[in-house]
């Protein structure tokens, strides 16, 4: 039978009260307090990322302060930088390609809950991986919800919240975030629709 661990990183039902996940969070949370404390070289910071990541590419850049639940769901590309007050809710795989940059206050939130009003007062909770592709931009306050995947070269506005796929080099802002075309009606001038 599979633990509470192994069903959680399986994007199952899972409780997260058992003793294994406590401990996991709490091995994150000291290891975020050393993250956030203080004022670290740029090579110490990629050295405490590469600590607890499951993958960390060169000069990837995560600024504190920075949340996360568990961290070894991460994987960071090459050049990848997150500014100030990023949240990472990873019960599962969260991937971000090479060279995409996150603005200060985003949320990437893989974990869920059930829709079933009884299974939810249960306390079981579950998982769903989210995947962003390489030099996607993603605004300032934006939301990624559980599942969603981010092609490469996509850009998201700022404050939108992303319920479902973007395509590859697709623009999507709103709430929720709706894909936008480019229109160019005169030289210089650039609109959304």
């Amino acid at each position: 039978m599979p633990s509470e661990m192994q069903k959680m990183l399986a994007g199952e039902l899972y409780d997260a009260s058992d003793s294994a996940i406590q401990a996991a969070q709490a091995a994150t949370q000291r290891w975020l307090g050393r993250y956030n404390a203080r004022d670290w070289s740029p090579a110490e910071r990629l050295g405490l990322l590469r600590e607890r990541f499951a993958e960390v590419g060169d000069g990837a850049v995560i600024r504190p302060p920075f949340h996360c639940d568990y961290g070894f769901n991460i994987r960071l590309g090459a050049g990848v930088f997150l500014n100030f007050n990023c949240v990472i809710l990873d019960v599962v795989e969260v991937t971000i390609g090479d060279a995409t940059q996150i603005g200060p206050g985003v949320q990437i939130l893989a974990a869920d809950h059930p829709r079933d009003s009884a299974t939810r007062a249960s306390g079981l909770e579950f998982g769903r991986p989210v995947r962003i592709g390489r030099n996607v931009w993603i605004g300032g306050g934006a939301i990624l919800l559980p599942g969603v995947t981010v092609g490469d070269d996509a850009l998201i506005g700022a404050g939108s919240v992303v319920t479902r796929d973007v395509p590859a080099g697709a623009t999507a802002f709103g709430n929720p975030a709706r894909l936008r075309t480019a229109t160019a009606p005169s030289p210089g001038e650039v609109r959304y629709t």
